[in-house]
C-alpha cells in the first residue's frame, strides 16, 4: 500500500536524508560519549562520569524517535556502523583525550548535531512537516543546552 500523509516523495526523501544524517551524528555522539563514559580520569572523574551517562542515555532514546520518523516517511532508515560513519559530521575518537579534551569534544559534538537538525528544521518547515520539524526542534533544544552544561565546564 502506498503512503499518502500529504508530503510529496521527493520532499520526504530529501526530510529523511536530513534525518538520516541527524541520526548518524546522534549515533557517533552516542558511542563517543559513551567511550568517554567508561574512559574519564582525574579529578573531575565522578561529576563527568555520572553526566556522561545521562547524556548517552538520553542520545539513545532519541535515535529510535529519529529512525522512526525516517520510518513514518516510508523510506529505510540506516541501521549500520558504515552508514552512520559516511553519514556523520561528528569524528570518531580512536583515542582517550584527558577530561578536558573529552569535553571538548562533545561540545563540538552536540554544536554540530544542533546545526544538523537546524538544516533539517528548514527542510521540515519548507515541505510544511511538522512533526519533523518538531523532533527537530526538539533535538536542537537537547544539543544546545548540552553543550551550553559542558561548555560551562570549561570556563
Amino acid at each position: 500500500m502506498g503512503i499518502d500523509i500529504g508530503i510529496a516523495k521527493k520532499d520526504r526523501e530529501a526530510i529523511a536524508k536530513g534525518l538520516s544524517r541527524l541520526l548518524a551524528d546522534t549515533y557517533t555522539l552516542y558511542l563517543k560519549t559513551h567511550g568517554f563514559h567508561w574512559n574519564v580520569t582525574g579529578t573531575m572523574f565522578n561529576t563527568l562520569h555520572l553526566m556522561f551517562e545521562t547524556q548517552y542515555n538520553e542520545l539513545w532514546l532519541s535515535m529510535d524517535q529519529v529512525a522512526e520518523r525516517i520510518r513514518s516517511l516510508d523510506v529505510i532508515a540506516p541501521g549500520s556502523g558504515g552508514q552512520f560513519a559516511k553519514l556523520s559530521s561528528i569524528k570518531e575518537e580512536a583515542g582517550v583525550p584527558d577530561w578536558k579534551g573529552m569535553v571538548g569534544q562533545l561540545v563540538d559534538g552536540h554544536e554540530t548535531a544542533a546545526r544538523t537538525a537546524r538544516e533539517l528544521f528548514k527542510l521540515a518547515d519548507k515541505a510544511d512537516d511538522q512533526p519533523t520539524a518538531d523532533l527537530a526542534t526538539q533535538r536542537m533544544q537537547a544539543h544546545e543546552k548540552t553543550a551550553w552544561m559542558l561548555r560551562s565546564l570549561l570556563a
